[in-house]
């Protein structure tokens, strides 16, 4: 006897010293014993919870529907989490709530079944959450403003050279400023995507081509009349670091096939396709009907600067470009980037 009045007297010391919020209940809903934490986190003295229904400790818009939960907690007793996927909130004696997590486990005693109710006040962790949610909303709205400003400013860029490419007579001088004002153009819808997408991380490169296109056949408005341009792009989305070199790329490339692929009123099609064959692995395709390409033209040593700048975003991105040169004339290239968890 002795022995097991010494077991209870550790056993009593062991509940007081857990270091969580501990309550038990007997099936009438009556608190019969609470812990020293859990004295300290609702606010009350021991004197003042014993014999009390849990109730008290529940806000009282919850207080009508929480003995429901109690009988049916008894009338099928496991251990398991209370109140699983749902926000549930505990009421100190002051009336202040806070946000809770509740293990509820079934206890035999000589006085029938008791429920054992282990409390976690998850009012730290709640702050800390809501403190990162804030970080990463301000860091979101900073990314969102850079690319609002380098979308401004890139904007300015163009405009400087319409302004220049106006007061010139020069007609290549003239087609060389518009090249690059395109090229402007390409990196500025970049970021204007980003700008207005749901994340700065990923452009939605379907939305951007759209634009570019549009741009692009404003630009070659005498030849686009005569081709039309298909877009094939949906569900893709890109980094950043890879899609200012894709689009600069297809820039390139759409800009030469209206150039040089469709003259003397020929029409036509160009196609512009950008594909996931499976996770992270990229293939943007250019292909048009227009006329071949030259087989002794050497596309690797060519000398225009179209060509120079997609061999040397190819190598950027770390990719593997493929040409074929008529029927159709196609530019395939492959490259890889991170799979979006």
């Amino acid at each position: 006897m002795a022995k097991s009045v010494r077991l209870d007297e550790y056993l009593g010391q062991a509940f007081d010293r857990t270091p969580v919020s501990m309550i038990v209940v007997n099936q009438a809903g009556e608190i019969t014993r609470a812990n020293h934490l859990a004295e300290k986190t609702f606010g009350y003295g021991s004197d003042e919870l014993i014999g009390q229904r849990v109730e008290v400790l529940v806000p009282e818009r919850y207080r009508h529907a929480h003995p429901g939960y109690r009988q049916g907690f008894l009338a099928e007793t496991s251990a398991r989490p209370m109140g699983a996927g749902r926000d549930l909130a505990g009421r100190r004696k002051d009336g202040s709530e806070f946000p809770v997590e509740i293990g509820i486990n079934p206890v035999e005693t000589g006085e029938g079944t008791m429920i054992l109710s282990v409390i976690l006040d998850l009012s730290e962790r709640k702050q800390s959450e809501r403190r990162i949610q804030d970080a990463l909303a301000q860091k979101d709205l900073l990314l969102r403003e850079v690319h609002h400003r380098v979308k401004n400013n890139l904007q300015v860029i163009h405009s400087l050279l319409d302004l220049q490419a106006m007061r010139l007579q020069d007609r290549d001088v003239v087609d060389a400023l518009r090249d690059s004002q395109n090229r402007v153009r390409s990196m500025s819808l970049i970021h204007q995507t980003l700008y207005q997408s749901e994340s700065v991380a990923q452009v939605d490169f379907a939305r951007f081509l759209d634009e570019l296109v549009r741009g692009l056949t404003d630009s070659y408005r005498s030849v686009a009349g005569q081709v039309r341009i298909g877009v094939k792009a949906s569900g893709i989305a890109l980094p950043i670091n890879e899609a200012i070199p894709c689009g600069l790329i297809i820039n390139e490339l759409v800009s030469n096939a209206l150039k040089h692929g469709f003259t003397d009123g020929r029409g036509g099609l160009i196609e512009v396709a950008m594909s996931e064959p499976s996770p992270g692995d990229m293939v943007l395709a250019v292909s048009n009907d227009g006329a071949p390409i030259a087989h002794d033209q050497n596309l690797l040593q060519t000398q225009t600067l179209g060509l120079q700048l997609v061999h040397l975003l190819t190598r950027q991105i770390g990719g593997v470009l493929d040409i074929h040169r008529s029927n159709p004339v196609r530019f395939e290239l492959r490259f890889q980037v991170e799979p979006v968890a």
